[in-house]
C-alpha cells in the first residue's frame, strides 16, 4: 500500500528546505538525523513546530526534511515555511490559520551587501580626528 505524502519547499536568507509530510508518529528528521540532533537550540526546534501546533496537528504528521544554505536560525525558518507548504498541500482549509500566523510568506529579509567606502553595509571607517 502506498502511503501519501505531501511536498514543500521552504525558503529563509540563504536556507532552502525540501520537506515531505506523512500521517505518522509526529517524528521530524531532517538531513537524517533527529531534529532535536540537528538543531540543537529549543527555540528552532519551537519555531519549526510552530505550523503543526497552530493548526492543531501535533503528532499526526512523520516530517521528512532535506536543509541546505545558511546557518540554523536560516534552516529552521525554511523549514517552517516548509512545513507550511505542505500543509496546505494536504488541507486546503488550513491556508487561512497558516496565512495570519505569517508561515506562508517568505520572509524578505535577506543579509545587506557590502558598500563602497564601508567596512560592512552600514559600519562605516573609523574617524579619526587627528
Amino acid at each position: 500500500m502506498q502511503q501519501t505524502g505531501y511536498y514543500g519547499t521552504g525558503h529563509r536568507k540563504d536556507a532552502t528546505a525540501r520537506v515531505w509530510i506523512t500521517e505518522g508518529t509526529g517524528e521530524v528528521t531532517v538531513n537524517g538525523k533527529p531534529l532535536s540532533e540537528y538543531l540543537p537550540r529549543e527555540t528552532l526546534a519551537q519555531i519549526v513546530q510552530q505550523p503543526f501546533e497552530a493548526t492543531e496537528t501535533v503528532g499526526r504528521f512523520s516530517v521528512r526534511a532535506y536543509a541546505k544554505g545558511g546557518g540554523p536560525s536560516g534552516q529552521a525558518g525554511a523549514l517552517r515555511h516548509g512545513i507550511a507548504k505542505a500543509l496546505v498541500q494536504f488541507d486546503e482549509n488550513l491556508r487561512g490559520v497558516l496565512r495570519r500566523r505569517g508561515y506562508l510568506t517568505r520572509d524578505p529579509r535577506v543579509k545587506e551587501r557590502k558598500h563602497a567606502g564601508f567596512r560592512r553595509a552600514r559600519r562605516g571607517k573609523q574617524f579619526s580626528k587627528r
